[in-house]
């Protein structure tokens, strides 16, 4: 079981599965959303997420019309997004895990966008937009 909670602690998850994939995103929406660099989220399995605390604190946003960035209305911590087209899928934002995460396989995405004040050190693999199918 992960687990997992925003910056004040009123949102609190759960999510009965693996975070099998770590996608670090460049792209300047995902600059602006988190205030930083890049973003590091994992897509899991929309039906084995569960709130635990703190539903009526989560608010929306959407940069484009077919996402939503859902996020913590009393502390601002982001908790994850959903595409419309993909509603089976939420992309979970790992800052907010409080469960150690081991083994994901991890690469950069959108890195033609890197924040110029920032250099990717590590040896994962980089697209410099979508991954590669």
């Amino acid at each position: 079981m992960i687990t997992g909670s925003c910056l004040c602690g009123g949102v609190r998850y759960a999510y009965d599965g693996t975070l099998d994939e770590i996608s670090m995103c460049h792209c300047r929406q995902c600059q602006k959303a988190q205030g930083t660099a890049f973003v590091a989220v994992s897509p899991i399995d929309a039906e084995r997420f569960r709130l635990v605390a703190g539903a009526e604190l989560l608010r929306s946003f959407r940069a484009t019309p077919d996402k939503a960035r859902v996020f913590c209305g009393r502390c601002g911590s982001p908790i994850y997004s959903a595409r419309d087209d993909l509603p089976k899928v939420k992309r979970l934002r790992l800052g907010t895990v409080d469960t150690p995460i081991h083994g994901a396989r991890a690469y950069h995405i959108h890195t033609a966008s890197r924040a110029s004040w920032h250099a990717i050190t590590d040896d994962h693999p980089q697209w410099p937009g979508a991954p590669a199918s």
